[in-house]
């Protein structure tokens, strides 16, 4: 009988680290009866002091050959029961166990200055990982918010290995970097990009929910530069905007005022485009005396764009509408084995006035799998076929072995 690949995740609320990473371990080791290939760790910025003290407190309890975790103001897993929780702003730790078969495991650390620059060849990023793009390698990605180059990265990752899938996200806890940690097999880290490039009989398949909806026409931008909007269908922006906000309802003009987008068409050349067609971009300012707008990335003249209200109904919709898309259209014939969530900060209990929404609704459509993950302080996903750091987002991936 052909080994199987088997995941486990344990979640620990201690308050003392020691009692919190004994918990862990021993729950997700005996949840396994193969050794462990990889471990995945996340740990609350409740114990920003003690994040030197969590790598030689595993060694001591666990032997697995490859490890990676980051810091978060939050931290998601599995109890006991089968019953997932997202602890915010409480001690947590959560660890995750895999006895990966057939899967080639590479673990990395890069920092922003080592990365090539973006007009080199693929042969300078395929260096800098050590994987060759022939192995169809499945990234995970946990990155710092400081002087990490998280953009360029994914711009060069994305270029060099057309085919795989990149999910991750920014380790979140603090505005300074040595409140953020990360964490590659026995090294802490406070700055860059630690990651695996997992490679052979596995697949990860990702949902990411924006948490949006449109609102009026589809436009298309007629003069840009840069990030700034100079025309929407020839005409000036804030008048096309203004416009827009004068039809909404009393309760959407309010939204307008602190959770208004701009969704970017992705796709030039399909008509008819729904919510997960758009990348959901920050409008960062208007300027009032020539009626542009600047959004949150590049913009070109031919571009179409929609624009966005953010709450809590349009976030649980949107994810409802993603899942159920997702559940309708997926033909693999093997079994989900495992989740990795990726939430932004400004979602969970903030955003939707409880705890465990998003997880709770992910596992409505997909039971009995262990699942682990963080609040991030920028999700990591792609949107049709680039990847992209987002915000205001939750980034799912789905674990399952490779078809034979």
């Amino acid at each position: 009988m052909a080994d199987k690949m088997q995941w486990a995740n344990a979640l620990s609320t201690h308050h003392s680290l020691e009692t919190a990473v004994t918990d862990v371990v021993q729950q997700a080791v005996s949840s396994l009866t193969a050794p462990a290939d990889l471990g995945l760790v996340f740990i609350s910025s409740a114990f920003t002091s003690e994040y030197s003290r969590l790598l030689p407190l595993l060694a001591e309890k666990l032997s697995v050959p490859m490890l990676i975790g980051c810091s978060a103001t939050g931290v998601v897993g599995t109890k006991s029961g089968n019953k997932t929780q997202e602890i915010e702003s409480e001690p947590a730790i959560s660890l995750t166990l895999a006895h990966l078969p057939g899967v080639d495991i590479r673990a990395f650390h890069i920092l922003g200055d080592q990365l090539p620059d973006l007009d080199s060849s693929p042969d300078a990023w395929i260096d800098l990982v050590g994987v060759l793009p022939s192995s169809a390698p499945q990234f995970i990605l946990l990155s710092s918010a400081f002087s990490s180059g998280t953009n360029d990265l994914l711009q060069g990752l994305d270029f060099a290995y057309p085919s795989s899938v990149i999910v991750g996200g920014q380790a979140s806890g603090g505005f300074v970097s040595d409140r953020i940690a990360l964490f590659c097999n026995n090294r802490l880290y406070r700055q860059g990009t630690v990651g695996l490039a997992l490679s052979g009989d596995i697949v990860l398949e990702t949902i990411v929910a924006q948490g949006c909806r449109p609102i009026g026409e589809l436009l298309q931008v007629t003069k840009a530069e840069r990030n700034i909007i100079l025309e929407l269908d020839e005409q000036v922006p804030l008048v096309v905007l203004r416009n827009l906000i004068s039809s909404l309802s009393e309760e959407e003009k309010m939204l307008t005022q602190h959770s208004l987008f701009v969704g970017l068409a992705m796709n030039e050349f399909k008509l008819s485009l729904k919510q997960g067609d758009f990348l959901i971009r920050n409008l960062v300012g208007v300027d009032p005396s020539a009626g542009a707008i600047a959004i949150g990335d590049r913009v070109r003249p031919g571009q179409r764009l929609q624009f966005h209200l953010r709450d809590a109904q349009a976030s649980a919709e949107d994810l409802e509408l993603i899942l159920q898309e997702h559940q309708e259209q997926s033909s693999s014939s093997s079994s989900p084995l495992a989740a990795l969530m990726f939430s932004c900060v400004g979602r969970g209990a903030e955003l939707y006035g409880k705890p465990n929404f998003d997880s709770e609704l992910f596992k409505r459509y997909f039971h009995d799998i262990p699942m682990s993950g963080y609040f991030c302080a920028g999700e990591i996903g792609p949107v049709s076929g680039r990847t992209f750091l987002h915000g205001y987002t939750s980034v799912f991936a789905i674990c399952r072995q490779r078809n034979s």
